[in-house]
């Protein structure tokens, strides 16, 4: 491991195995070390309700996709989804990081909020008259219930079918590793994307009788903790662990700001 006194800041990623290979580049660009910590492990499902949601593609008005994995979930096990969507359906999507993924897929998305978060979707759809219009949201069930019940508030008839689960890793052992050098302060810096990866790592924390002695270590300041958003802050800033997050909800945004204080204080 590397030491905390070298020149090279060693940050930690603890976004899903899947999603790392943006922000290592990113933290290796700015001279740092990355540190490859997934503390969510997400995994594909073929549940029978998105297999009747492909089906049903024909009937729905709305299709909304809130990450990649959900995308690729639907097109691994519906690959003929374009063609059984009807001509008028529209697609929106949480972020341009999905909207990128899904063009890939050979679809377009219709909306793209200037916030990447469910709010920030919601706030678009208040000018979209969605009384009694069929929408489809294939996501993990894990996810936060605040757009399937907002769009249900203005009277859409919403279906949210798992496509793939978001978990705690199978294997530990790196999440444990991660816990240990945040204590010792073998990092400079830990960062998360979604408030899973922020309680996931407290839940293991928890069962290894030291979560106690991780939130001290983070609240101290010695190591700075960057959250992509308002939202996955939220665990953190409840914990009293001070949080950066940047304006634009975006891997780049959080770590160029981190990047800035990291040098501050390096």
């Amino acid at each position: 491991m590397t030491s905390k006194k070298t020149a090279s800041k060693v940050v930690a990623i603890t976004r899903p195995v899947e999603r790392v290979e943006e922000a290592v580049k990113m933290v290796e660009e700015k001279g740092g070390v990355p540190l490859v910590a997934p503390t969510l492990e997400l995994q594909i499902l073929n549940s029978k309700p998105l297999v009747n949601l492909c089906k049903s593609a024909d009937t729905f008005d709305w299709l909304i996709f809130t990450s990649p994995t959900g995308i690729l979930s639907v097109f691994k096990h519906c690959k003929d989804l374009k063609k059984r969507l009807k001509p008028d359906c529209k697609v929106a999507v949480i972020g341009p990081r999905t909207a990128k993924f899904l063009s890939k897929n050979g679809l377009e998305a219709d909306i793209v909020p200037d916030d990447y978060t469910a709010e920030g979707l919601l706030e678009v759809f208040k000018d979209i008259d969605v009384q009694g219009k069929k929408i489809g949201i294939p996501r993990t069930m894990s996810a936060r219930k605040v757009l399937p019940e907002g769009l249900k508030k203005m009277g859409a008839d919403v279906l949210v079918v798992e496509a793939y689960r978001s978990a705690v890793p199978k294997d530990k052992k790196v999440v444990k590793e991660l816990i240990d050098n945040i204590i010792d302060e073998k990092i400079d810096a830990v960062t998360f994307t979604s408030t899973l990866t922020v309680k996931n790592l407290f839940k293991v924390a928890e069962e290894e009788g030291k979560k106690s002695e991780l939130e001290d270590s983070l609240r101290s300041g010695d190591i700075l903790v960057a959250a992509i958003g308002p939202v996955t802050a939220r665990p953190l800033e409840d914990a009293k662990i001070k949080t950066i997050t940047p304006e634009e909800y975006t891997i780049r945004a959080m770590l160029d700001k981190l990047f800035t204080q990291l040098d501050c204080s390096g």
